[in-house]
């Protein structure tokens, strides 16, 4: 089993990701048994037969929108976003949205080129699980969501800017 990072803890995964092969198509491909993260057109073009198993769960690529799944969202226990490359951020968006726009509530996994640098700012926009790069550490990882110990700017995990929280020495009350 590969191992993760979830609520800044390494567990063991038994999720599979579920990722279409050449002359795939989502109308068609199998999912097989056991806890999948399908891509989000198999679970369009598949919901029926996909909404009466518990073991599923949705991931995004970096060009789908968040609203996409706004229908079925409290459906699933586990959405994933997957980041392509390093320098593809779109994916944060989506988690945003999913957090902010559309209260998901449940496990929001980063997946693909998810490395140390990132785990902080992902956890901003509402990650809280990590599927990083395998051929990276995932300890070294772990410590890259404690990086920094001030956040400067408001986000989903932060509602109030530094300014407003922090009293400043001759600053009226």
């Amino acid at each position: 089993m590969r191992e993760i990072i979830k609520d800044k803890k390494i567990i063991q995964d038994d999720w599979t990701v579920l990722r279409l092969a050449e002359g795939e198509t989502p109308d068609a491909v199998e999912v097989p048994a056991g806890k999948v993260i399908v891509p989000l057109k198999v679970w369009q073009l598949q919901r029926d037969s996909l909404a009466t198993r518990g073991d599923i769960a949705v991931w995004f690529g970096s060009d789908e929108q968040a609203k996409e799944l706004k229908e079925d969202i409290q459906h699933f226990s586990l959405i994933a976003v997957d980041f392509p490359k390093f320098a593809d951020g779109r994916g944060y968006s989506v988690a945003y949205n999913l957090r902010s726009r559309f209260s998901y509530t449940g496990e929001l996994r980063a997946i693909g080129d998810v490395l140390r640098d990132q785990l902080f700012y992902m956890q901003r926009v509402g990650f809280n699980s990590f599927a990083t790069r395998e051929d990276k550490n995932i300890h070294d990882a772990l410590k890259g969501l404690t990086d920094f110990s001030e956040k400067y700017q408001t986000s989903w995990d932060e509602k109030t800017p530094l300014f407003r929280r922090e009293h400043r020495e001759g600053a009226q009350a």
